[in-house]
């Protein structure tokens, strides 16, 4: 395991240095450690997880505004890795980005994992991640913590496991406030991508409980991308990854594999 900076962003390398490479881009509130249950069935390939720029051990710096600009620099430190191609993991905030560079760049793109697949915020939740913005600027990341933690992962897996509801606080307690809030304003000023354009073999797995993003979302994205899968997992809203580890990387294991063939 190696740490890398790239550009603006410090990149956990892991896995295979020869193998098939794996590009997995966190949510709003997440970090690489987001994708740390589903990393069992990566053994065999090479993974870059970023941090990216004002989110997790990545300094904010100036740069690339907005989700295009997040996916200007995944697409760079991919390219600083050596990696000019590779399968494309999201959650959240960061399917938004795995949309733009499988539209804008498909050549770069072996396949698609969306996990909790979301689309462009319609105008009430725009406003809503504005105003949530000012409130990490004033008041820092304590409310916003609480508020995320319960409201994103469901009633079944609080009860279950309330080390996931831990897990995502602590996620969100230890942004950055200005790196956080830069990031829910690029999510609020989202614009959609050119579905049309995605040729890559894609994968959205939604929470049958997710408030962040609905089935209904989930259905609607893959409508508008050619040939892809929705799976629902039930009893699950917006952390498939800690609230069904077991399941979800059953599912990037099987997509993997398949979009090798």
């Amino acid at each position: 395991m190696a740490d890398r900076s790239l550009g603006s962003m410090i990149v956990e390398e892991t896995g295979a240095a020869t193998g098939p490479a794996v590009v997995m881009v966190h949510g709003l509130g997440g970090d690489s450690n987001s994708f740390q249950p589903l990393m069992s069935v990566l053994e065999g390939y090479r993974v870059l997880r970023p941090d990216l720029p004002g989110a997790g051990r990545s300094p904010l710096r100036p740069g690339r505004p907005g989700i295009r600009g997040m996916a200007d620099s995944i697409l760079d430190a991919a390219r600083a890795a050596g990696v000019a191609r590779a399968h494309f993991v999201g959650h959240s905030m960061g399917t938004l980005v795995c949309q733009v560079i499988a539209a804008s760049h498909p050549e770069c793109v072996a396949s698609l994992t969306l996990l909790g697949p979301i689309l462009e915020p319609p105008v009430a939740a725009r406003a809503g991640l504005k105003d949530r913005a000012a409130a990490a600027r004033s008041d820092g990341m304590a409310g916003i913590a609480d508020a995320v933690a319960q409201g994103s992962v469901s009633e079944a897996s609080r009860k279950a496991n309330p080390v996931v509801a831990a897990f995502v606080r602590e996620s969100l307690m230890r942004q950055d406030p200005r790196g956080y809030a830069e990031h829910c304003l690029a999510l609020s000023e989202a614009e959609p991508a050119d579905h049309g354009a995605i040729k890559a073999p894609t994968l959205l797995v939604a929470g049958d409980k997710d408030p962040v993003a609905p089935v209904a979302m989930g259905k609607a994205l893959a409508s508008a991308i050619a040939g892809a899968r929705l799976e629902v997992i039930p009893d699950v809203a917006h952390w498939m990854m800690m609230e069904a580890p077991g399941r979800t990387a059953t599912l990037l294991e099987e997509h993997l594999e398949a979009a090798a063939h």
